[in-house]
């Protein structure tokens, strides 16, 4: 604790001031700042710690703790507790109703936003300066509405958002900072976090950062290896004990997943472990082997390969030509991850990096990166940061800054007729057709992006067209996102077959931007940034905003 406390200060008298990274993680969050001599460093929180669980304890009060006692709160009262709330992001029907106020309740992004604003404070307090600006990393396949969440969870938490950042590519930042990329060296990122799974194949050369492909499942992580770590132990308990967590428990569930991730940590270096669970009336006491535990969760393992897979097909790659294999995501630590891994790719995965903080180290990076920008532009000056400041630090050996350039992490289409498909009875007595999704940019584009397509009328003097914005790469409707529509009008006395040309962008955040022309008087038909179904309205945020600001948090 004491050489926590003296690095807390010791960075607070060489930090310079701009924008922080942040690693908003399912499981643990963490900041970090390049400080005065150009290396990235995380900011410890309050409790002289590297990390914070991503965790939120509401009291009877409406304030909050966040962070280690809010975790350690969750096993005497687990249903004032939130956690695992990065994979309900995007999701506008998720709600936590702490149990004082059964008719309170919150979204998933106020709950990030309670995080993010501990976070920011813990960050001033470390720099000894407000906080304002930050960037915030997001898993490489989340989608729009996701995103965009947690750009309104940084807003509501007081924060201005310049930029979300795909978390491989922060990983790949820095230790890119660190290796020697005056040849060009491809790099995977394996990024098993809490609650999401990222692969990214990136090329580094000279300072260059380039994204070939990404893909990954923001549904597989940590969480999912402790819930089969947990029907392994409840096997035990039934065969031992004749008791089951899942059928009228003796023990607390939040305690027996607790117990879970304990046993799931001790696993990464022993091969047995001990679990024992306490209850009111009884204890019970199962062993568990590593072996029992890789044989349970080998399908998501699977899964995992399945991927590392597809970006190095998506990437045109083979192994013989990576260089490395990064490890991002405490989940990582698994010893079954790094042998399967090596046994994929028959080469050693290069664990020089802190799964858990790499991420927040290369978010940090990308901030600075804004910061010189901002300096180089006279933004500095007109983002109000006092004092006099100190000449922003090159990053590189040589004197430079890296430079990063990413990719879509899905495809962006409209939803048309299928001319070509094959219609049912049904249909063709209806006079109606299948629809199909038409990809006018597709997944792994760099970005920022812009392409279009020509597309037609379906009728002679139809006087609007219902445009619907679909993410995803596939042609099949069940299998793409529809996350946005607008009504474009068409001209009176438009004949059918009429062009209309549409042109999608995705901008450093992957928002999506889109414009119609009409190709009869080459005149803007429409133009919208696409405002997904699932996000808060600007209102909604600004009352968010107001709420979360009324809340103490410690």
């Amino acid at each position: 604790m004491a050489s926590a406390a003296r690095s807390f200060a010791g960075f607070a008298r060489s930090a310079t001031t701009g924008a922080i990274g942040i690693d908003l993680g399912t499981t643990f969050s963490a900041v970090a700042k390049v400080n005065a001599s150009g290396v990235p460093e995380i900011l410890p929180n309050r409790d002289g710690e590297n990390v914070t669980p991503s965790v939120v304890f509401f009291g009877d009060d409406g304030n909050a703790l966040v962070g280690t006692m809010a975790a350690r709160s969750a096993v005497m009262a687990p249903q004032r507790v939130c956690q695992f709330v990065k994979r309900s992001m995007g999701d506008p029907d998720w709600r936590f109703r702490p149990p004082a106020k059964r008719n309170v309740s919150w979204r998933a992004e106020e709950i990030s936003a309670l995080i993010l604003r501990r976070l920011a404070e813990d960050a001033g307090a470390a720099l000894g300066s407000t906080v304002r600006d930050a960037v915030i990393t997001v898993p490489a396949y989340f989608d729009d509405g996701a995103r965009q969440a947690t750009i309104d969870a940084g807003r509501i938490a007081g924060l201005n958002v310049r930029r979300v950042l795909n978390e491989p590519t922060a990983a790949a930042l820095a230790y890119g900072l660190s290796a020697d990329t005056s040849e060009a060296s491809i790099v995977v990122v394996y990024d098993l976090g809490g609650g999401t799974f990222d692969v990214t194949a990136m090329q580094l050369q000279d300072g260059q950062f380039r994204v070939l492909a990404t893909h990954g499942d923001r549904n597989l992580g940590g969480y999912d290896f402790d819930n089969a770590l947990m029907e392994l132990i409840d096997e035990h308990l039934r065969e031992q004990h004749q008791v089951s967590f899942r059928e009228d428990s003796p023990f607390p569930a939040q305690q027996l997943r607790e117990r879970t991730e304990l046993a799931k940590r001790t696993l990464t270096s022993a091969q047995q472990t001990r679990v024992t669970l306490s209850g009111s009336d009884r204890t019970a006491t199962v062993d568990v082997t590593r072996s029992e535990f890789e044989e349970a969760t080998a399908p998501l393992l699977s899964r995992t390969r399945d991927i590392l897979e597809i970006v190095l097909a998506d990437a045109g790659l083979t192994w013989g030509q990576v260089s490395r294999i990064l490890l991002a995501g405490g989940s990582t630590r698994m010893p079954m991850v790094r042998a399967m891994i090596e046994s994929a790719s028959g080469c050693q995965v290069d664990a020089s990096q802190n799964p858990h903080e790499v991420v927040a180290l290369g978010a940090a990076v990308q901030a600075h990166l804004i910061d010189v920008d901002d300096a180089g532009r006279g933004g500095m000056m007109q983002r109000a940061f006092s004092g006099n400041q100190p000449q922003l630090p090159a990053l590189l050996p040589n004197g430079s800054n890296p430079t990063v350039r990413d990719v879509t992490s899905h495809g962006l289409g409209v939803v048309v007729r299928d001319t070509e498909g094959r219609r049912t009875s049904a249909e063709i007595l209806a006079d109606e057709w299948p629809q199909k999704n038409s990809v006018i940019i597709p997944a792994n584009t760099p970005i920022p992006a812009t392409s279009s397509g020509m597309y037609y009328t379906v009728e002679d003097y139809q006087s609007s067209i219902r445009w619907q914005v679909t993410q995803g790469d596939d042609h099949d409707l069940a299998y793409v996102r529809i996350v946005g529509e607008a009504s474009v009008p068409v001209p009176p006395g438009y004949p059918k077959h009429s062009a209309f040309r549409c042109t999608y962008a995705y901008d450093a955040n992957q928002t999506i931007h889109a414009e119609v022309v009409d190709m009869r008087t080459d005149k803007l038909a429409a133009k919208f940034r696409v405002d997904n179904v699932a996000n808060l309205s600007a209102d909604e945020v600004q009352k968010a905003s107001a709420r979360v600001r009324r809340v103490d948090i410690s």
